[in-house]
C-alpha cells in the first residue's frame, strides 16, 4: 500500500485497512475523477464507497480520500466498516495536511472506540498533526505545547510501542525548540537592557531543558546577565557550570574570558 510511505511504521495501519487489500481488485474500476459528484450524496453499498476512497488515496488524492471515507462512515454508520473509515480518514487528512480535521477525526474515533487495538495509532496521528504544525521559534508557541502534551500522552499510554519510542525522539527536538524560543526571548529582554527578565528566561533553560542545544548559550548568558546586575559571584557560579559540563565548549571560553575581564578578582564561595 503506497500511502504507508508517509507514516514512520508502516505496520500502524495494518488493522484499520486490512479489508481494503480483499478489494484492492475492485479499486480499478472505480477510476480516477476527483470531481464533485464523487462526494455528492448517491447511496452505495459500503464495499465500494470504502474501495473507492482507498484508491483515491492511492493515487495521491488524499483530500478527496478522506471526504469518502467520511461518507462512508455517514451512509453506513454501523457497519464494522464505519470504525475502519473513521481512522482511515483521520490518516488522509493528515497526508492531505489538513492537521485540525486529523485530530478531530482522531478524537472522534476515540470518543466512539477508546479501548480499540488501533487507539494507540489514534493517539499517535494527533500528536503528529501537532507536531506537524511547530512554527519557528519567533511565534507563538501554543502548538508546540500542544505537541509535547500529546507525544507525552503517547509515551504515557503505550511506553512499550513503537509509537513511543518515536514520541520520545520527537520530544527531545519538541524540548529543544522550546528552549530555543525561550533563548530567543531572553535575548530581546537582555538587548533592551531589561537583565532581570532576561535571567528568567535562560534560567528556565537551565532548569526545564538541561539537556537541549541551549544549555550551554543559557548558562554563558546567565554569566552575562549576572554581571549585568552588579552580582560577580553569581557570574562566576553560573561559569564555573558551565565549564564543569561543557568544557572546551566555545560558550565556556566565551565566558571565561569574561569573567577575566569583568569580575578577576570574584569568587564563587
Amino acid at each position: 500500500m503506497t500511502f504507508l510511505t508517509h507514516l514512520p511504521f508502516k505496520p500502524v495501519l495494518a488493522a484499520a485497512t486490512c479489508a481494503a487489500t480483499v478489494l484492492t481488485g475492485g479499486c480499478a474500476g472505480l477510476g480516477g475523477g476527483g470531481g464533485p459528484r464523487d462526494t455528492a450524496y448517491v447511496a452505495r453499498d459500503v464495499e465500494t464507497l470504502y474501495a473507492s476512497a482507498k484508491d483515491k488515496l492511492d493515487r495521491g488524492n488524499a483530500p478527496l480520500a478522506a471526504a469518502l471515507f467520511d461518507e462512508t462512515e455517514r451512509q453506513h454508520p454501523y457497519s464494522p466498516w464505519a470504525r475502519r473509515a473513521q481512522l482511515m480518514s483521520a490518516f488522509s487528512y493528515y497526508v492531505a495536511r489538513d492537521y485540525n480535521k486529523s485530530i478531530q477525526s482522531a478524537q472522534r474515533f476515540l470518543s466512539i472506540h477508546p479501548g480499540n487495538k488501533d487507539a494507540p495509532y489514534a493517539y499517535y496521528l494527533i500528536a503528529l498533526s501537532y507536531y506537524e504544525q511547530i512554527s519557528d521559534v519567533t511565534r507563538d508557541q501554543k502548538i508546540t505545547e500542544q505537541a509535547r502534551t500529546a507525544l507525552r500522552e503517547v509515551e504515557r499510554r503505550f511506553p512499550n510501542t513503537e509509537y513511543a519510542a518515536d514520541a520520545r525522539l520527537k520530544l527531545d527536538l519538541v524540548a529543544d525548540h522550546l528552549a530555543g524560543k525561550e533563548m530567543e526571548i531572553g535575548r530581546y529582554y537582555a538587548r533592551s537592557g531589561r537583565w532581570l527578565a532576561a535571567q528568567i528566561r535562560y534560567q528556565n533553560v537551565v532548569d526545564n531543558f538541561q539537556t537541549t542545544s541551549h544549555a550551554p548559550e543559557a548558562l554563558y548568558r546567565l554569566t552575562e546577565s549576572s554581571l549585568a546586575l552588579g552580582v560577580p559571584t553569581e557570574a562566576v557560579k553560573y561559569a564555573a557550570v558551565l565549564g564543569a559540563n561543557y568544557p572546551g565548549n566555545e560558550w565556556y571560553e566565551r565566558a571565561y574570558d569574561m569573567i577575566q575581564k569583568h569580575a578577576p578578582g570574584a569568587s564563587a564561595s
